[in-house]
C-alpha cells in the first residue's frame, strides 16, 4: 500500500524541477571494451524506432564492427577534435551545436573526459549538466575505476594509474545505472580475436585485473541499488532488512572483550559484503578510567574496520534488549553479534538474560553470539590463519585423481547467463552469442529455446538450427521435453539451452533440466545457458522474503559453481517493467497481475541487488580458487567447521540452505544432525520429512545424520556432543518456537544449547514472517 504521508515543500519543488530536467542514463563496465558503447548505440536505434529524437556526438566506436554497425542511421552532432599532450586524439562535445540542434536525448562516451583548455566548461560531466539543464536527455558511458573512491581501489589491486576521473557521488545524478557485465574469459577473447584494440595500460587486461575490476563495479552498483531499495522500503512504511543486504551490528562493552567482538563483527561482514555497525550503551553514572581506555580502544579499531561507532544511553539493564532491537530495526540490520552470557540458570532465571530476551523481541534478524574462547582456552585473540598445503608437483596422482583430472579435460565448458528476473534479456543474448560463434565457423545448434512469444528473442535465432525436441508418450498425453540423446548424437561444438532451472515433463531421463545438461558436459560438448537469481536454491529463502513468493523450481548452488564462466544481464527495474507494459515479457492479459505482484518496485529493486551480490561473490570465489590474493574480500582468517541442529519442521529447510551459504563462504567442512527421542510420538510423515532435509543437505554439498537421545532433554546434550567430535566453530540452530509456557514445563532447548556451547560461536537464526512489519518500539 502507498504511503499517506504528505511532500515538504522542498519535495514538491525538486519533482517540479525534474519535469523540466533531462534524464540521465549511464552505462557502467569493467574496463574498455565491455560493450558499454555497443549497448548505448543499441538504445538509441531502439529510441529513435520509437519516433524520439536522437543524435550522437563524441562517440568513440573504437572501429569494433559490432559497435559501428549499431550507429547505423543516427544523426552525427560533429564533435570538437583536438590532441592532448600525448599527442592522442580527443573529442569534445560540441556544446553550442547541441543546444542549439535541442534534440531529446543525446548519447554520448566517456563522461570521465576532460576537456581542452579553452572549453566553456573544465570537464564532459559539466557539459551533460548543462544539457539535462536544458531538458535534453544524456546516455552516457564509464569504467568503474574512473570514479573517485574506486580509483584508489583500482590501483591498490591493479596497480594502474587514472588520470580522468569524476566525483564519486556522480551514480547519484544518474535517473538509472546500468552495469554491463562480461565475464573475463569473454574479453580476454575479444582481445585475441583483435575485436579491440588494446590501451596502453595493458596491464589491466591481464585475468586477475580484470576479475577484480568486475568485482568492484558489480559491487558498486549492488550499493547503489541498495539505497535505492531502502528509500523505496521507507517510502512504503516497511522498516527492517529487505533480505538482499547484510548489515552486522556489533553490542560491544566497554571490556577487553569488546575489541574480539568488533573483529569477529567485521569478519563476518567482510565475508558476507555487509555493513558494519557498532553500538555500546552508557548508564547514568561516570566511567572508570579502565572503561574509558576500553571505549578509545573500540572506537579506533571500529574506525580502523570500516565501520560506524555510536554509543546508545541505557537507563536499566533490562532496558538493554528492547532498546537494541529497537536499533536493529531502525538500521535495517540483518544479523546482531554479542558475547555469550556468563550467567548461572539461576541468575538467568533472577535477572533475566539479555540474549534470550532478545530472541523473543527479533523476527527477521538473526543473532549471533561470540565464543567465550578465555575462559574454556584462556585465550584472549582470535584463531590464528588458515595455512594452504600446496600440492607437491612430484607426488604421483592416485588413479582416481588421474581419472578425475582426464574427466575435467574432456569435460565441455559451461557458461550461465544469469539474470534478476524473467525478461531481462538472458535468452537474446545467449542467442545473439549463438549467432556470433556461428559466424566464427563454430559449430552451434539450439537445445531447447523458451521465447515465450517474445518477438525480439525470436529474431535473435537468425542461422541457428533448432534440434527437434523429443516425444513422450505419458499416460495417453503426448508431451515434449529436449532430446540430449539427439544432442550428444549430433554433437555440436556448443549447444545453447535454456532455462537451467527447469523441472523436465513426467516420463523424462531426468526430473531436471541441468542433469542433462551435466550428461551433455561430460559427453565433451559445451552449454550456453540461463537462469534467474531467484532459481538458486540457498537463495529461496531470501527470495521469499523479499517477494512473498516461494520459487518452486530450483538449481543446486553446485551448477553455478562449476561454470566456467557466468554473467549477469543487468536492467533497471523501471526499463524493466517498461517492456512489461509493452507486452514484451508476458502476454497483454497477464501485464497487470505480474505488475501486482512479482514485478512490483520493490521486488525488481531487491532480486537486482541480489543478482549483482551473488555474481560479485562469485567472481571472489573465482578469485580465491586462482589462489590470487587480490580478492577485494581478503583471506579468511580461521578454520571454519559448520555444525547445523534441525528439528523435522519445515523451518529445518531454512537452516539447511543457511548452513550451505554460511559454510560455503567460509570455506568450511559443515553438517546437519536431527536428533530423534525414543519415548516420543513421532508425527506420521517424519520419514518423508527427515529425507527431505537429508536429499537438500546432500543436494548442497553438505553430510546429513542422525542421532538418538532417550529423553527430549537430551537433544541439547547430543548436538554439543557431536558438534564438539566435528571440532565446530560455528553452531546453527533455529529460533525456538516455544510458548512461554511450554519453556517451563519441557524446558528451552535453544537455552540449554547456549549454556553447553559457550566455547563455539552460535548463530541463533530469526523466525522469518513475511507478514510482520515491525515499528520500532513494537512488540
Amino acid at each position: 500500500m502507498e504511503t499517506f504521508r504528505g511532500k515538504t515543500p522542498e519535495e514538491i519543488l525538486l519533482s517540479i524541477s525534474r519535469l523540466h530536467r533531462g534524464r540521465l542514463k549511464v552505462y557502467i563496465g569493467a574496463v574498455s571494451g565491455s560493450g558499454k558503447t555497443y549497448h548505448m548505440l543499441r538504445e538509441g536505434q531502439a529510441l529513435k524506432q520509437q519516433g524520439i529524437d536522437v543524435v550522437i556526438c563524441a562517440v568513440s566506436t573504437m572501429q569494433r564492427p559490432e559497435t559501428v554497425e549499431q550507429i547505423g542511421d543516427l544523426e552525427r552532432v560533429p564533435s570538437i577534435h583536438w590532441h592532448g599532450k600525448e599527442g592522442t586524439e580527443k573529442k569534445d562535445l560540441n556544446l553550442e551545436a547541441l543546444l542549439k540542434r535541442n534534440p531529446e536525448v543525446v548519447l554520448v562516451d566517456g563522461l570521465a573526459h576532460r576537456n581542452r583548455k579553452d572549453a566553456r566548461y573544465p570537464t564532459r560531466l559539466d557539459d551533460i549538466k548543462q544539457l539535462l539543464s536544458h531538458g535534453i536527455s544524456v546516455i552516457t558511458t564509464i569504467n568503474v575505476y574512473e570514479l573517485e573512491g574506486a580509483t584508489e581501489l583500482a590501483k591498490r589491486w591493479t596497480g594502474i594509474e587514472v588520470r580522468e576521473t569524476v566525483p564519486a557521488d556522480t551514480l547519484e545524478l544518474a535517473d538509472e545505472v546500468v552495469l554491463i557485465d562480461v565475464t573475463p574469459e569473454t574479453l580476454l577473447t575479444r582481445a585475441a580475436e583483435g575485436q579491440m584494440r588494446l590501451s596502453c595500460e595493458a596491464d589491466i587486461y591481464k585475468r586477475g585485473n580484470l576479475a577484480v575490476l568486475r568485482e568492484l563495479a558489480l559491487r558498486l552498483v549492488a550499493e547503489g541499488v541498495n539505497d535505492t531499495l531502502e528509500k523505496h522500503r521507507e517510502e512504503m512504511g516497511l522498516l527492517g532488512p529487505s533480505g538482499a543486504a547484510e548489515r552486522i551490528l556489533v553490542s560491544a562493552q566497554y571490556h577487553w572483550n569488546g575489541s574480539i567482538h568488533v573483529r569477529r563483527g567485521q569478519q563476518i561482514a567482510k565475508r558476507l559484503n555487509g555493513e558494519l555497525v557498532v553500538v555500546t550503551f552508557k548508564g547514568k553514572r561516570e566511567m572508570t578510567k579502565e572503561e574509558a581506555a576500553f571505549k578509545r580502544s573500540i572506537v579506533k579499531l571500529t574506525e580502523k574496520v570500516g565501520g560506524s561507532f555510536e554509543e546508545l544511553p541505557l537507563g536499566s539493564r533490562r532496558a538493554l534488549p528492547k532498546r537494541l532491537v529497537d536499533y536493529a530495526i531502525e538500521h535495517n540490520v540483518t544479523r546482531i553479534v554479542m558475547g555469550h552470557s556468563k550467567q548461572t540458570r539461576w541468575q538467568e532465571l533472577w535477572q533475566g538474560s539479555i540474549v534470550h530476551d532478545m530472541l523473543k523481541r527479533t523476527k527477521n534478524i538473526d543473532i549471533f553470539i561470540v565464543a567465550d574462547r578465555a575462559e574454556h582456552e584462556g585465550e584472549r585473540i582470535l584463531p590464528a590463519r588458515m595455512t594452504r598445503q600446496a600440492d607437491d608437483p612430484y607426488r604421483r596422482l592416485s588413479m582416481k585423481e588421474v581419472e578425475k583430472r582426464i574427466q575435467q579435460i574432456k569435460r565441455g565448458r559451461l557458461k550461465v547467463y544469469i539474470g534478476a528476473a524473467p525478461g531481462v534479456g538472458k535468452t537474446y543474448t545467449m542467442l545473439r552469442e549463438g549467432n556470433d560463434l556461428l559466424r566464427k565457423g563454430v559449430s552451434v545448434k539450439i537445445g531447447l529455446l523458451e521465447t515465450h512469444g517474445r518477438k525480439e528473442t525470436k529474431d535473435q535465432i537468425g542461422a541457428l538450427d533448432t534440434i527437434p525436441r523429443k516425444v513422450i508418450d505419458y499416460r495417453g498425453t503426448r508431451l515434449e521435453e529436449m532430446d540430449t540423446d539427439e544432442i550428444i548424437r549430433l554433437a555440436p561444438e556448443i549447444v545453447l539451452v535454456d532455462e537451467l532451472a527447469h523441472t523436465n515433463v513426467p516420463g523424462s531421463k531426468y526430473k531436471k533440466r541441468y542433469e542433462d545438461v551435466l550428461e551433455i558436459l561430460d559427453a565433451g560438448i559445451s552449454v550456453i545457458s540461463t537462469v534467474n537469481v531467484q532459481h538458486l536454491e540457498s537463495l529461496n529463502d531470501a527470495v521469499e522474503q523479499m517477494t512473498g513468493v516461494r520459487v518452486r523450481e530450483t538449481v543446486p548452488d553446485r551448477i553455478l559453481r562449476l561454470a566456467d564462466e557466468v554473467q549477469l544481464i543487468d536492467v533497471a527495474p523501471a526499463s524493466l517493467q517498461q517492456r512489461m507494459k509493452e507486452g514484451k515479457i508476458y502476454a497483454m492479459d497477464k501485464v497487470n497481475q505480474a505488475l501486482g505482484n512479482f514485478f512490483k518496485t520493490g521486488n525488481l529493486i531487491a532480486l537486482r541487488e541480489l543478482a549483482l551480490r551473488e555474481i560479485a561473490d562469485d567472481v571472489d570465489e573465482r578469485l580465491e580458487s586462482l589462489e590470487r590474493k587480490g580478492s577485494l574480500r581478503g583471506p579468511w582468517r580461521r578454520r571454519e567447521v559448520i555444525y547445523v541442529g534441525v528439528s523435522s519442521t519445515p523451518k529445518a529447510e531454512r537452516l539447511v540452505r543457511r548452513g550451505f551459504r554460511i559454510a560455503h563462504r567460509l570455506k568450511a567442512a559443515w553438517y546437519v544432525t536431527y536428533v530423534q527421542t525414543k519415548h516420543r510420538k513421532q508425527p506420521d510423515d517424519l520419514e518423508e520429512r527427515l529425507e527431505q532435509i537429508r536429499k537438500l543437505t546432500e543436494r548442497l554439498g553438505g553430510t546429513f545424520e542422525m542421532q538418538a537421545a532417550d529423553h527430549r532433554s537430551q537433544i541439547a546434550d547430543v548436538l554439543v556432543a557431536k558438534a564438539k567430535e566435528y571440532k565446530a566453530t560455528q553452531l546453527i540452530i533455529g529460533q525456538s518456537g516455544q510458548t512461554v509456557w511450554q519453556e517451563w514445563w519441557h524446558g528451552s532447548l535453544v537455552k540449554k544449547l547456549l549454556r553447553l556451547s559457550r566455547h563455539a560461536d552460535v548463530l541463533v537464526v530469526a523466525d522469518y514472517d513475511p507478514n510482520l512489519q515491525l515499528q520500532p518500539g513494537q512488540e
